[in-house]
């Protein structure tokens, strides 16, 4: 969900992008390597981010002012390449959007970036990774990494609403409750349906190009450990 333009106080704006940016300045560092060593990885890349771009665009009408609820599209890209990565992905469509289609905003990209480009790829990252070495299947890992990075974008998107906007009797907890409550009754049901899907195409991906699922770190770390021949 975004945060819409104008709507943070500047001082709460100015902190997000300064917490944002130094992350998507490292994912910009990791996404160039990894595409000169592994520049076949360019097609699951870009798709990682089509899959943002279309997703996110979703705009649906949000019943807390100044923000609006979508799915977020971060799941493969948060299971292949995890959180740094996506975060650039995500800049880059939430920038188009803020610019071209009336979405989001440019005083709240720092906002937006951190709570659906980084927090909720964080924990699909580590979730993920969590249930296929626990020997859980592609899709099943796949529904939960995605519909939780949406889930946690919501919760940190209350959070951020709730510091900025805290209620005059119960300060912070008692906005964010309240936000909470609000975005659930959109929000849960669009994380189960981005689950869903993301699961049915993992599900796919898995058996048109199993070598997309496997751990470019590990590989690239290998590649280059391995002795060279006489």
């Amino acid at each position: 969900m975004h945060i819409m333009e104008g709507y943070l106080p500047a001082s709460w704006a100015a902190l997000w992008y300064i917490i944002a940016m130094p992350i998507v300045a490292y994912g910009a560092i990791k996404l160039i390597k990894l595409l000169r060593e592994k520049p076949e990885l360019k097609i699951t890349v870009a798709l990682s981010g089509a899959f943002i771009f279309v997703l996110s665009a979703l705009k649906l009408p949000s019943l807390v002012g100044g923000s609006s609820s979508h799915p977020t599209g971060t799941g493969l890209s948060s299971a292949l390449y995890g959180p740094a990565i996506t975060a650039v992905l995500s800049t880059i469509v939430l920038l188009f959007q803020a610019l071209l289609l009336a979405h989001g905003g440019i005083t709240s990209l720092g906002a937006n970036v951190f709570s659906m480009g980084i927090a909720g790829p964080a924990v699909g990252y580590v979730v993920y990774k969590t249930m296929r070495k626990a020997k859980f299947g592609i899709a099943p890992s796949m529904f939960a990494t995605a519909a939780l990075a949406d889930l946690v974008t919501y919760i940190v998107t209350s959070m951020q609403l709730a510091l900025a906007f805290p209620a005059d009797v119960g300060g912070f907890l008692a906005s964010f409750v309240d936000y909470l409550g609000i975005f659930a009754a959109v929000q849960i049901p669009l994380a189960i349906i981005e689950g869903i899907i993301f699961a049915i195409f993992a599900d796919y991906l898995m058996s048109v190009r199993p070598e997309s699922f496997e751990n470019c770190k590990i590989r690239l770390r290998r590649k280059k450990s391995a002795p060279e021949s006489d």
